[in-house]
């Protein structure tokens, strides 16, 4: 009988946490960050503003989870990195962008959180930050830094301007318009010739540095 208590407390626990990560993530689309109070967290999750402090210790740690939870390079763990690796992690490498590249045009929650780190400066961006890089460095010291070697600190920086150019053509595509350089990047057949220039870009990376 306490197994069983403690699973369904555990459960809704779970399901509070939920709703108000939930909650968060409706008010930053719809009403944008300066709307990202507790009360209205609170009002919107339909539960009592004391559960974000009990669930998660106050607004500024819950929005930190959320965000961290939204991040597409944060969640790049081990269990997706294949192995054995036998390219220097060419084949990882190119899924990674452009799932990237995917991930950001489809998420709108995460557009505005790319846009918030650029117009802010806020402790849980700057966690943001610290998190990608970190994550970040795990896989390039593991897999890309060894494979090249004494040109690793050259192919960071190809990654640098690929991935950054990936979350701008994305943010560029659904604020801004449809056409970079004559191609409709929200299109299927544009952002198809925008893949294959990325998938080219990191090929050519690894047949030539």
């Amino acid at each position: 009988m306490q197994k069983e208590d403690n699973t369904a407390a555990n459960r809704n626990k779970e399901q509070t946490r939920q709703k108000f990560l939930s909650a968060v993530e409706e008010i930053l689309t719809t009403k944008g960050f300066a709307a990202l109070k507790v009360n209205d967290i609170a009002r919107c999750a339909g539960l009592d503003k004391k559960l974000i402090y009990n669930y998660f210790g106050g607004k500024d740690q819950l929005i930190d989870e959320y965000i961290q939870i939204k991040d597409f390079w944060s969640n790049v763990k081990d269990d997706k990195v294949p192995a054995p690796i036998t390219d220097g992690g060419a084949a990882f490498v190119e899924e990674m962008v452009l799932s990237q590249f995917d991930y950001v045009f489809k998420d709108e929650a995460f557009q505005k959180i790319l846009l918030w780190s650029l117009s802010e400066q806020r402790d849980s961006l700057k966690k943001l930050v610290d998190a990608q890089e970190a994550n970040g460095e795990l896989l390039l010291q593991g897999i890309t830094d060894p494979y090249f070697d004494d040109h690793s600190r050259q192919f960071r920086a190809i990654m640098a301007v690929i991935i950054s150019g990936t979350y701008y053509l994305d943010l560029f595509a659904k604020f801004n318009g449809s056409h970079f350089c004559g191609i409709n990047v929200n299109d299927e057949a544009g952002r198809a010739e925008v893949k294959k220039a990325i998938s080219f870009l990191i090929r050519s990376t690894y047949s030539n540095l």
